[in-house]
């Protein structure tokens, strides 16, 4: 028969592991992102960070934006790492504001607007008319979803433009970008900063009349489940820490632009360059741990 030690030491053990199992399962995130150039960059080093520096296992997913925000709405999701404010994403936030929580800006400075090589001789939206032809009467745009398609469409009936904007995807738009670029050839295409291919080619937004500026500069937000806070502090911790300058991120991204190695991967070689850039989004418990 145990002992009343023996008893003690074996509850006591079987306490910890069910303690620590729990820790251990609890230990997980699932976050999701846009497949556009800056979410892949810095949602992939989120992942590092939380798996490398904090112990989780972390799931990130590739979605679209009005399913991404669904996701996270309904709880199927921890967070949505790329919401653009305060115009791109605006009418989602309305949308879900009763269901998700802010939990801050990952990056400052945003633009977005109609985009072409510096060669074209065109500086302005209102003078996209008068060369339709060079262009084909094409705007090569990105994923349906997307708020800067939305707001491209309302440009093109606020100029009056004959345009048709094309539906594509983030890497669609970049290749057809790099081909017209390498032949000098002209296009316009729906961007955005950040982004590696402002570090790639030499390109310029069009300027927008002052009266119909649709396009401000802004910050991207991550957007966490409403109860993030209370069920996870610390991964809600760590979200509303991770933030990137211009340099930084324009420094990954196109280090994964041009690498053919995993995102992961690339990411993880960036982080070890960069271990000061993310210390201050680890929360201090976490910190002192690895001490």
């Amino acid at each position: 028969m145990l002992s009343k030690l023996g008893i003690f030491v074996l509850a006591f053990g079987l306490i910890t592991a069910c303690n620590q199992k729990s820790e251990n399962e609890s230990k997980t995130a699932d976050l999701v992102y846009v497949n556009w150039a800056e979410g892949i960059a810095y949602t992939n080093l989120a992942k590092v960070v939380l798996e490398d520096k904090m112990g989780y296992e972390v799931e990130i997913t590739s979605a679209g934006v009005g399913p991404a925000y669904t996701a996270v709405a309904n709880g199927d999701a921890d967070a949505f790492m790329e919401t653009w404010l305060p115009t791109l994403h605006a009418d989602y936030v309305d949308q879900f504001q009763e269901d998700i929580i802010d939990l801050g800006t990952v990056y400052k400075g945003t633009q977005s607007g109609l985009v072409v090589p510096t060669y074209v001789e065109v500086d302005k939206i209102s003078e996209l008319n008068s060369v339709a032809d060079k262009f084909d009467g094409e705007i090569t745009g990105i994923d349906a979803g997307a708020g800067i398609m939305k707001t491209t469409s309302e440009v093109i009936e606020d100029y009056n433009l004959d345009y048709e904007l094309v539906q594509s995807s983030g890497p669609a738009m970049t290749s057809a970008l790099k081909k017209a670029y390498e032949n000098e050839e002209p296009i316009v295409v729906t961007g955005w900063k950040p982004h590696w291919m402002f570090g790639s080619f030499d390109l310029k937004f069009l300027k927008q009349d002052e009266d119909m500026m649709k396009w401000k500069t802004g910050s991207i937000h991550i957007m966490g489940r409403k109860d993030l806070r209370e069920d996870t502090p610390e991964l809600a911790t760590f979200l509303s820490n991770m933030h990137l300058t211009d340099a930084e991120l324009s420094d990954l991204m196109v280090q994964i632009n041009k690498s053919d190695k995993p995102e992961q991967e690339v990411a993880k070689e960036w982080l070890a360059n960069n271990e000061d850039v993310v210390a201050d989004w680890i929360p201090e418990k976490e910190m002192q741990a690895g001490m």
